[in-house]
């Protein structure tokens, strides 16, 4: 079996002000053309379409085109679940009507799992759908006011799937959630909530587990546990992420052999980078890569630099921040003064101190004569005055 697993497009995302939706557009483009070549049995999207619960029409449009193109026109099932940034019951519109035509949607929990058929080469298989929901809902869908913890409420969903499976059938679950595989230590929930602990053994049985949420790929438990990462990198802390979509190929039964995992790097329009260097050598010298990145800049100048967006956006069109790079100020450095510390300090020792945070460097002798004088000179002017 060939599954194509992607998720977190976050469609509709708005990145230090700018709209990133050409930028998603043409990475799904990219998309598009690799399931059309790869041509895989299915397709899952494991959450997070949207950025939020009410995306922009030009986010609703571009799912549209996107889902339309791979269901009619490559013609492969498509399975998306919602997760915590999607609004489950908008999602699900039309649920039930797109299934005849091969686009599986799953919005809300419900006590009933999803599961869609799949035929592939080598017989059938079942893709079980399980949209993010915190415990609570999970314990209202089941009736069962025992589902406490996300821990309780992926177990018992899960519980519900191994009921309802068949015998000899492929088992693939995709969920969104907060997984952990550090020392066999699992925590299913929300990103942005409560973590909940539980172990690896969670999700034994199952042949391949697509997850959502976490934004770097990676894989837990021998790689039938995979988050296949974000589909464009969406903070500057993601800079140095490789991100991709997941070709997995299954062709033994879990537990005994483990799926075999592809890559795919999608190119894209514009890359998120962090620089550094003076601005007289950035502005003069470019450093390697697209000018139109959306870009980061630590700027090493000794002294403050006047409006440094602006000159550099000469340049770099999509600078999205630059700041001079100092040390970090001292009353958030462990070991730094505390009011008490800096009430005793001379006026000198706390200039010096200053000076050194702001540019990361001592004062020298020379400096320090400087500062001595110009204190002088106003004293002197005080007490004139």
């Amino acid at each position: 079996m060939r599954l194509l697993h992607t998720a977190d497009w976050h469609l509709g995302r708005v990145f230090y002000g700018a709209s990133l939706i050409e930028d998603q557009a043409h990475a799904l483009e990219e998309f598009c053309a690799l399931a059309a070549d790869l041509r895989p049995d299915a397709i899952v999207i494991a959450g997070d379409v949207y950025d939020r619960s009410l995306p922009p029409a030009e986010a609703v449009a571009l799912l549209d085109e996107t889902l339309t193109r791979l269901v009619t026109g490559v013609r492969v099932p498509v399975v998306v679940i919602a997760g915590n940034h999607d609004s489950p019951a908008r999602l699900a519109f039309g649920s039930r009507l797109l299934a005849r035509g091969g686009l599986h949607v799953a919005g809300p929990v419900e006590a009933d799992p999803v599961g869609v058929s799949v035929s592939t080469p080598a017989g059938p298989a079942r893709i079980w759908a399980l949209p993010h929901a915190d415990p609570p809902e999970v314990a209202c869908a089941l009736e069962d006011d025992c589902v406490r913890g996300h821990e309780a409420a992926m177990a018992a969903m899960l519980g519900r799937i191994r009921a309802a499976g068949v015998a000899g059938e492929r088992s693939i679950v995709v969920a969104h959630a907060f997984v952990t595989g550090e020392a066999e230590r699992v925590r299913t929930a929300s990103q942005r909530g409560r973590h909940g602990p539980g172990r690896c053994p969670l999700f034994d049985g199952f042949d391949y587990v697509a997850l959502g949420h976490l934004h770097r790929p990676q894989s837990l438990a021998d790689r039938r546990v995979r988050y296949s990462g974000s589909l464009l990198k969406y903070s500057f802390d993601e800079h140095d992420h490789r991100k991709s979509v997941t070709l997995v190929e299954i062709t033994g039964a879990a537990p005994t052999m483990a799926p075999t995992i592809e890559e795919y790097e999608l190119p894209v329009r514009r890359d998120v980078r962090k620089i550094s260097g003076r601005l007289r050598d950035l502005l003069a010298a470019p450093p390697a890569g697209g000018r139109h990145d959306y870009l980061w800049v630590d700027l090493l100048d000794e002294l403050p630099v006047p409006s440094p967006l602006e000159r550099l956006r000469a340049v770099f069109p999509n600078v999205m921040y630059a700041a001079r790079a100092t040390a970090t100020a001292p009353q958030n450095r462990p070991g730094g003064p505390v009011a008490g510390e800096i009430a005793r300090l001379g006026l000198a020792d706390l200039f010096e101190r200053f000076f050194t945070d702001t540019t990361g460097e001592a004062l020298s002798p020379d400096q320090q004569a400087v500062f001595a004088d110009v204190v002088q000179e106003f004293e002197r002017g005080r007490r004139s005055a």
